[in-house]
């Protein structure tokens, strides 16, 4: 199941980066995995509030239907003065993108950001994106 790739590769790699589309370009969100839930913050907070800097959009995955059904129920909480909901969606929508894919190239930037973040390249996600599909 998707859902059981994407926690394993979350456990190895529980930090990534993600992109937004903006009005003027991109926005970047650092997305962290916390056992079933994925905290996403603005990288431009981190980079002011550190370890202060909240979460704007929190994924949460129950898994207590996943062996009988087949699924995981997803629900979210978001920060709506920072972020409607089609962002978050948007944002949600990348992480199976990411965690659950079948292309190593892709999961590839996942393990690049979290074990050689000096060979990262924040524009690859972008080029994942549009090569993905993903945004139209």
């Amino acid at each position: 199941m998707k859902f059981e790739l994407m926690q394993k590769r979350a456990q190895s790699c529980p930090t990534f980066l993600y992109a937004l589309p903006r009005a003027e370009g991109y926005e970047f969100f650092v997305g962290q995995w916390s056992s079933k839930h994925l905290h996403f913050t603005s990288l431009i907070n981190i980079q002011t509030l550190a370890e202060n800097a909240p979460s704007q959009l929190i994924l949460y995955h129950y898994c207590e239907l996943q062996e009988d059904k087949g699924i995981v129920l997803l629900t979210a909480e978001m920060d709506s003065t920072f972020l409607g909901v089609h962002e978050a969606q948007c944002l949600a929508s990348q992480v199976p993108l990411f965690y659950a894919t079948d292309r190593l190239e892709t999961f590839g930037l996942v393990e690049t950001f979290n074990h050689k973040p000096d060979k990262f390249k924040h524009m690859s996600v972008i080029a994942e994106l549009e090569h993905s599909g993903l945004w139209g």
